[in-house]
């Protein structure tokens, strides 16, 4: 669920990897000095957190309707940070144009996608819903491309976008047609990654060098999420017959710890060991997301389908790198 950390742009998704500049270790939770746990751990934690989420989302998804879940997530996650934000001594952006791109924020890389992760679960593996999310770093770059004047096709990136849908398509099992429930999950999931595609560009163009921190940002995003979740649910979704205590825990870890601590966890990897590193996160998620479905929840997986994923991994590696070295030489 990772999105590459851009020196040139700000917080990327809430309850993705924030992008932009890192804030002062005070405004994350981190004291100055030595931390207490090492960019290593840190790492390993948020690989964790980021790729059993697609497991939360299917425990939840047996009691609560798609909507409802992302109304959950939001809410559970805007509380830790905007405890963090108070306690730092943060503030809330002013003025109704940036509210405005936070708002439209929020509706491409929180609730479409959220919600469509949600109905996916519904019909494939939480194993496949990872895979799926694998597809995210691909369409960064490809509307990076498309939106950004300041981003150039070389032949590394493109062949890195080639791989990586080719491995799509593995996942699919394209040669076994595109018909069924399972056919229209991964569809629904993809199409969650392409939300995290537009909105990165869309972030990076209108909320960048807006004056406040991610952590800031990140807060009102979820905020003005949340108020615009809560109405959809209202009119679209009846209350649930039964939540029990594990369904709402689901909930309750896919925000706080999917959005608030990986945040501070985020954070902690760029400051200590460099937004390269913290970027390959992506790569590890799907790796945790297949193992919990498989050996927590049971789940059986086709061949073609981690198969597909390493291919996506690799085209999605083989694009980023380039991409980084370009910005280190750019530097």
């Amino acid at each position: 669920m990772s999105l590459h950390p851009d020196r040139r742009g700000t917080a990327e998704a809430a309850g993705e990897p924030p992008g932009g500049r890192t804030a002062p270790p005070s405004a994350i939770g981190d004291a100055p000095g030595r931390p207490a746990l090492g960019w290593r751990a840190k790492f390993l934690l948020l690989a964790l957190v980021w790729g059993t989420s697609f497991m939360f989302i299917g425990i939840a998804g047996q009691y609560l309707a798609p909507i409802q879940i992302t109304l959950g997530r939001m809410v559970a996650g805007l509380i830790p940070l905007a405890g963090v934000v108070l306690l730092s001594g943060g503030r809330l952006p002013r003025g109704g144009r940036i509210w405005f791109h936070l708002s439209v924020t929020a509706l491409i890389i929180n609730l479409v996608p959220f919600t469509l992760f949600g109905y996916a679960g519904q019909l494939i593996p939480s194993a496949v819903n990872g895979i799926c999310n694998a597809a995210t770093p691909l369409f960064v770059l490809l509307f990076s491309l498309l939106l950004l004047p300041d981003e150039r096709p070389t032949r590394v990136r493109l062949a890195g976008l080639a791989v990586g849908f080719a491995g799509v398509l593995v996942v699919f099992g394209v040669w076994t047609g595109l018909a069924g429930a399972s056919a229209a999950g991964m569809l629904m999931a993809v199409g969650a990654t392409v939300g995290y595609g537009i909105g990165t560009p869309y972030l990076r163009r209108f909320v960048a060098g807006s004056g406040y921190s991610s952590l800031e940002l990140v807060t009102a995003q979820l905020l003005t999420g949340s108020v615009q979740i809560a109405i959809a649910a209202l009119l679209f979704t009846d209350a649930p017959a039964q939540l029990p205590l594990h369904a709402a825990g689901a909930v309750a870890c896919l925000g706080a710890l999917g959005t608030g601590v990986a945040f501070v966890l985020q954070y902690g990897v760029i400051r200590e060991a460099g937004a390269t590193v913290a970027s390959t996160v992506t790569y590890v998620a799907p790796v945790v997301a297949i193992g919990a479905g498989v050996l927590l929840m049971g789940e059986r997986l086709a061949w073609n389908e981690p198969l597909g994923a390493l291919i996506v991994i690799a085209g999605a590696a083989l694009a980023r790198y380039r991409h980084g070295s370009a910005a280190r030489r750019r530097g």
